[in-house]
Formats: C-alpha cells, sequence, structure tokens
C-alpha cells in the first residue's frame, strides 16, 4: 500500500498569512456592497475587521517565518481596496456625493493618494527606520473614516446636519494629502518603551482597552483623530528642534 504524501509543514502553513490577506480583501469588499445598499455602519465595521486581519497576516507571517514578496504585494493590493477604495465610496455615498464633482474628486484623490502611499512604502521598506512611518498609513486612513461613521450618531442632530457633509469633504482631503506626505507617524513597531517600562506600559494598555471597549464607537474616532493630530506634532515640534539641536553642536565643533 502506497503510503500517502505529506506536505512539507512550511508550505502548508505558508497559505495562512495569504489567507487572512484574502479575507482582509473580502471584508472591504462587502463594505462597498454594503455602502450601495445604504448600511453604513455595517461598511464601517467591515473596514475596522480588515483592519484586524490586515493586522494579523503581518503578524503570522512573521512568526511562522512565511515573510515572502508575493505576500507583500498581495498585501498593499488588499490594503489599498479595503483602506482605499471603499472608505472613499463609503464616503461619497454617505456625505460627499452632496459637493457634486467637489466630492467625487476628493473621493478618487483619497485612492490615488492611498495607492502613492503604498507604492512608497513598498519601495522604502528596507531603507527607512522601521520606528516611524513616513506619511500617515493607508489602514489609520481609511479607520478613520469608519468610526467617524459610529461616532455621528453622539453628535447632536442639529450639530450633525450641519457639520458632518463639511467635516467629511475637509476630513478627506486632510488624511489624503497627509498619506503623501513626510510627516512621522509612530509605528508602534519597537518595544524598546515596553521594555523599559514593562508594568506601566501594561497598565496603560489595560486602561486603554477598557475604555475603548467601554464605548467602542465614542472612542474609536477620537483614538484614530488624536492618532491623525500625533503625526504634524511630532513632526514640527520635536523633530524640529532635533535638527536645529544637531546643527547648533556641529556648527560648534566647527568653530572649534
Amino acid at each position: 500500500m502506497a503510503k500517502e504524501k505529506r506536505i512539507p509543514k512550511h508550505k502548508a502553513v505558508y497559505i495562512l498569512p495569504n489567507m487572512l490577506t484574502i479575507a482582509s480583501l473580502f471584508c472591504g469588499f462587502l463594505g462597498m456592497t454594503w455602502a450601495v445598499e445604504g448600511k453604513f455602519e455595517l461598511c464601517a465595521v467591515s473596514i475596522l475587521v480588515s483592519c484586524l486581519f490586515d493586522g494579523l497576516d503581518g503578524k503570522v507571517a512573521r512568526l511562522t517565518g512565511t515573510s515572502s514578496e508575493f505576500g507583500v504585494q498581495l498585501d498593499s493590493l488588499a490594503d489599498l481596496v479595503a483602506f482605499g477604495v471603499t472608505p472613499a465610496f463609503m464616503a461619497y455615498e454617505w456625505q460627499l456625493h452632496n459637493f457634486g464633482r467637489l466630492g467625487l474628486l476628493a473621493s478618487f484623490l483619497m485612492i490615488a493618494c492611498g495607492a502613492l502611499r503604498l507604492a512608497r512604502f513598498n519601495v522604502q521598506a528596507g531603507t527607512t527606520s522601521k520606528a516611524h512611518f513616513i506619511g500617515l498609513p493607508i489602514p489609520a486612513a481609511g479607520c478613520t473614516l469608519a468610526t467617524l461613521i459610529l461616532f455621528a450618531p453622539f453628535m447632536p442632530t442639529a450639530l450633525a446636519n450641519a457639520v458632518l457633509p463639511v467635516g467629511t469633504l475637509i476630513l478627506v482631503y486632510i488624511v489624503s494629502f497627509l498619506m503623501v506626505s513626510s510627516v512621522r507617524y509612530n509605528s508602534f513597531k519597537e518595544a524598546g518603551v515596553f521594555k523599559a517600562h514593562p508594568f506601566s506600559s501594561m497598565v496603560t494598555v489595560i486602561a486603554l482597552f477598557v475604555m475603548v471597549a467601554s464605548q467602542p464607537k465614542f472612542l474609536g474616532f477620537i483614538i484614530f483623530a488624536c492618532y491623525i493630530i500625533s503625526g504634524p506634532i511630532y513632526t514640527i515640534f520635536f523633530l524640529s528642534r532635533r535638527s536645529s539641536k544637531l546643527l547648533l553642536r556641529k556648527s560648534s565643533k566647527d568653530l572649534s
């Protein structure tokens, strides 16, 4: 009796991260179908679920040692759909269609800037520091719009009717330009701070989790908005001061 040929373990495990990426892509597609039907909250949730799968596929690939160039390119294509096309289409169907061509341009601009952001990230992946992203990550841009839809019911009706259309338009333009900017955003990939202060870091993470779990729809947008603001603040105040100090040190050495 012939023995059944077993597939090597590494080849079987190789499929898992790519399947998680495909799941993220499917959630993005599902979100578009819900946006067409006017189910904007479901569309927003699908974008957030895509973000969960997007975070898992990279972690699984690194843990199993199955990272590949194919997986990187597939992940970028899935990200463009889930966090570029779907949020832009959702925003247009939700609010931006009221502005006609201006709203249509804003939606397309988000998709175009998202594609440019991903292309630049893939090219610079091996040459830039892993501590910071250059430009707003496209998942953060898409999730900001998704959490805005979940946050909208907490606003007074009169205020929402007056502010949301223009606010959504401005927000789409802001995240679009931030994605292709040189603003630095923390990637949270380096564990130096957590290793230096393990207990306080653990307490902070637990407190943050409890807060978000208590009011996820309310706090989600606030957290992503704070992350968007953190990039310009870090770039303008901290990096500019650091560069000015380095210039002063260099000039003092030259004089001496």
